[in-house]
């Protein structure tokens, strides 16, 4: 594509998504953009990248449609990791910034970002965090920490940009950097009064534990008004456990991964709304991959729709998600799509099956003061499953322990129908710390039924790395 073909293409996704934020776009409208795109971006990647021109070689792709998805075979993450570089539809050159994945349950594949990639995905981003900085902050623009990798790695780079264009002040802070550390970063957030911090959800209870070994009194000795997180589930009985310690709201800021992109943004009432323009999204049974259609539940599967240079199509994120429409009255566009965790994070329990959000409602609805769990499975007498709970509690604001613990027992066996025990540990694994780098899963749960689990082995590898006290 020439550079005049190129800026005429993104002045037209910019222009329709002024039209999209401002509610003009009919349903006749969306038909037909989401037709076009789709045909345009099975043209550019069947023609330019060397998977996809075999992946798709048997499929007449001009006839292919959004209403007809099926007759597309899945991209997997297995795909993105064998083709490498032969994923990309256009020269490495023709990338703005090189980025790739962190390579932690798997080979880092590359990701680069060309100029349409970075503007389409951003503007989304920009969106939504004008609207959380409005409902929170009113006229006045926040100060904003932000405690994620950058090196290889889009996150400081995207919240960066968006944040220097809103016009607000930010500061890259990862307390899990060499250069900054825990202790640094706190004092940062004290001394720099950063009312808005970006982070993972693990991050929200590490920074408790640091501010209290440093002797910091979360909730009297910083300004932080608003934790935005991403890469993790966040559930509401988890943003209400981090109001309990901070004093601070705790809500999704985004979903999105490194290959994908920004796919749904955050608003102030707690709820993500799907990057329309920009994706067809669907959900298909995550055993048989069957179709579920456009609204429901299931595994996600996306397929983008800027061409630009590594498009994916009917990709398997591996996520479970819920979509629906928009009820949430919160002013931003797009259908509301909530994350429930990851499919190989579903875990049996008894005579069911379980998803992440499941087990964190269970443990955590109505307990304050919670700096970290672990969940252990094992067998009891009679070889039926059973449940170890070890938390870290804040006791001042928890209340008694063994309150919480009755009650956490009787939820569990309510919700998860298994018999459960609780222990009060003071120093939990440091595998809980890891969170958003290897998974939910293995960051929380020990499963002792299964003898090898290559997941909790990385995240044990990671763990050994971080440290929250430093």
């Amino acid at each position: 594509m020439n550079t005049h073909e190129a800026r005429a293409s993104l002045g037209e996704f910019q222009s329709f998504n002024e039209r999209y934020y401002s509610g003009e776009v009919t349903d006749e409208e969306w038909k037909r953009w989401n037709a076009e795109r789709l045909t345009t971006v099975l043209r550019h990647v069947t023609e330019n990248s060397p998977f996809y021109g075999r992946h798709l070689r048997d499929i007449d792709i001009e006839r292919v449609t959004p209403d007809d998805m099926g007759v597309l075979p899945f991209t997997t993450k297995a795909d993105l990791r064998r083709e490498l570089h032969d994923m990309l539809s256009g020269d490495m050159r023709d990338a703005l910034i090189y980025y790739e994945t962190t390579g932690t349950t798997g080979p880092a594949t590359p990701c680069p970002r060309g100029p349409k990639d970075i503007a389409c995905s951003n503007i989304h981003l920009e969106k939504s965090l004008r609207n959380l900085f409005t409902h929170y902050f009113g006229d006045r623009k926040p100060v904003i920490g932000l405690m994620g990798p950058s090196e290889l790695y889009s996150f400081g780079d995207t919240f960066g940009d968006v944040v220097t264009r809103i016009g607000a002040c930010h500061a890259k802070i990862w307390p899990e950097s060499q250069r900054v550390g825990y202790r640094k970063a706190l004092e940062l957030m004290r001394d720099l009064e950063i009312d808005v911090i970006m982070c993972s959800p693990a991050a929200c209870a590490n920074l408790a534990k640091a501010a209290v070994h440093n002797g910091f009194d979360p909730r009297k000795d910083f300004n932080v008004k608003l934790f935005l997180v991403l890469g993790e589930i966040c559930t509401p009985e988890f943003s209400a456990n981090v109001q309990s310690i901070w004093g601070a709201d705790a809500l999704p800021a985004l979903y999105g991964t490194q290959e994908l992109m920004v796919v749904a943004t955050g608003c102030s009432r707690g709820r993500m709304h799907l990057s329309r323009p920009n994706y067809l999204a669907e959900v298909v049974d995550p055993d048989t991959g069957e179709s579920l259609g456009q609204e429901g539940t299931g595994e996600l599967v996306l397929t983008m729709l800027v061409d630009d240079i590594k498009p994916l199509v009917r990709y398997r994120t591996n996520d479970l998600a819920t979509i629906g429409p928009n009820t949430c009255g919160c002013g931003l566009p797009g259908p509301e799509i909530q994350v429930i965790g990851r499919v190989p994070d579903r875990i049996a329990l008894g005579e069911g099956k379980f998803r992440p959000a499941e087990i964190e409602a269970a443990l955590l609805d109505g307990v304050g003061g919670c700096l970290g769990y672990q969940v252990v499975i094992g067998k009891d007498a009679d070889g039926g499953d059973e449940v170890t709970v070890h938390l870290e509690m804040l006791e001042a604001i928890s209340g008694p322990t063994e309150v919480i613990a009755e009650g956490m027992i009787q939820r569990i066996r309510e919700r998860l129908n298994v018999p459960a025990k609780v222990v009060v540990d003071p120093d939990l694994d440091p595998i809980t710390q890891t969170g958003a780098y290897v998974s939910w899963k293995a960051a929380r749960v020990k499963d002792t039924r299964v003898e090898h689990d290559p997941d909790v082995e990385t995240a044990q590898r990671v763990a050994r790395r971080y440290v929250h006290t430093s």
